[in-house]
C-alpha cells in the first residue's frame, strides 16, 4: 500500500508502507496490551499495617483478674479503658473491625503485586495491530476524530525540525486539522472527588505524531492540547489507541516509516 507524503498542502511524493501497516486488526490483543501497560504503571498503595491497632485493648474474662470484664454483662469484644473509679472501669470497644477508630477488616495492602506479564510476540503483534488501525478511516473516525479529506497520509520529515509551537500549529492547520484542534480544545469538569485531587478537567485525546528519533518537535509540540509526540521505537499499544480501542489518529513522518521498514521494529 502506498501513501502520499504531504508537506503542508502539497504532495511531494508517495511511499510504500512496510508490513507493520498490513497486520490484521485484533482489538482483543490491543485491549490486553493496554491493560497490561496500565497495570504495570499502577502505583502500589495501602494503609499503615498498625492502623487501628495502636490501642491497648486486651481485656481478660477470667473471674478474679484485675480490670477484667467477668460478670459485667458485656460482649466479648476488645475494649480499652478510658477511666476507672475504684474497681469500676469505663470501657470502650477498640481494635476490632466495626469499632470506633478500629482496624479495617481487609484494608488495601501495599504488598499487593499489580504487575501483569504479556508474551513478547503477543505484545509486538498488538502494537502492529494498533499501527495498522491508524490508517483505517473507519476505525479512526469511530473514536471521534475529525479527519482531513486526504487522511491517511505521511508527513514530511522536515516537520521534525520545527522549533516553535506557533509554527507547529500553522503546519497542522495547513494539513487540515483545524476541526481536530477545535475538538481537543474542549474540556469538561470531572464529576466526583477527582476535582479536588489535581485532575479537575477531562480532556479529549487528539492525534499522535510519530517521529524517527530525538528532535525539536518533541519540545515545540508539548503545549498543544491533546497532541502527543512519540519516537517510533518507543511506540506501544496505549500510545496508538483510545484507552483500549484501536484507531487513534496518527501522523508518521517519512523517516519514521523508513526506520520501521529498515529496522523491522515490532516484528
Amino acid at each position: 500500500m502506498k501513501l502520499s507524503i504531504m508537506n503542508g498542502t502539497k504532495e511531494i511524493g508517495k511511499m510504500d508502507l512496510p508490513s507493520q501497516f498490513s497486520e490484521p486488526i485484533r482489538p482483543d490483543l490491543v485491549r490486553k496490551a493496554v491493560l497490561v501497560i496500565k497495570s504495570n504503571n499502577r502505583q502500589p498503595y495501602g494503609t499503615d499495617p498498625l492502623a487501628g491497632k495502636k490501642a491497648s485493648a486486651k481485656l481478660s474474662r477470667r473471674r478474679r483478674d484485675y480490670r477484667g470484664g467477668y460478670g459485667a454483662g458485656i460482649s466479648r469484644v476488645p475494649r480499652k479503658i478510658l477511666s476507672r473509679r475504684g474497681t469500676r472501669m469505663n470501657w470502650q470497644a477498640a481494635v476490632a473491625p466495626g469499632t470506633v477508630k478500629g482496624r479495617q477488616a481487609h484494608p488495601p495492602k501495599s504488598s499487593k503485586i499489580w504487575a501483569v506479564k504479556m508474551n513478547t510476540k503477543e505484545r509486538r503483534k498488538a502494537i502492529r495491530s494498533a499501527i495498522s488501525a491508524t490508517i483505517r478511516r473507519d476505525y479512526v473516525s469511530s473514536n471521534g476524530h475529525r479527519l482531513p479529506e486526504l487522511y491517511p497520509f505521511i508527513i514530511d520529515s522536515s516537520f521534525e525540525s520545527i522549533d516553535r509551537t506557533k509554527a507547529v500549529l500553522d503546519g497542522l492547520l495547513a494539513l487540515g486539522f483545524s476541526a481536530e484542534l477545535e475538538r481537543v480544545s474542549e474540556a469538561k469538569i470531572r464529576a466526583g472527588q477527582g476535582k479536588l485531587r489535581g485532575r479537575r478537567l477531562r480532556r479529549k485525546r487528539g492525534p499522535v505524531i510519530v517521529v524517527s528519533g530525538p528532535c525539536k518537535l518533541e519540545k515545540s509540540a508539548k503545549n498543544i492540547r491533546g497532541f502527543d509526540v512519540i519516537r517510533v521505537d518507543k511506540l506501544n499499544a496505549l500510545s496508538l489507541s483510545h484507552d483500549v480501542r484501536p484507531g487513534r489518529l496518527a501522523l508518521f513522518t517519512d523517516k519514521a516509516v523508513l526506520r520501521l521498514a529498515e529496522e523491522g521494529l515490532f516484528r
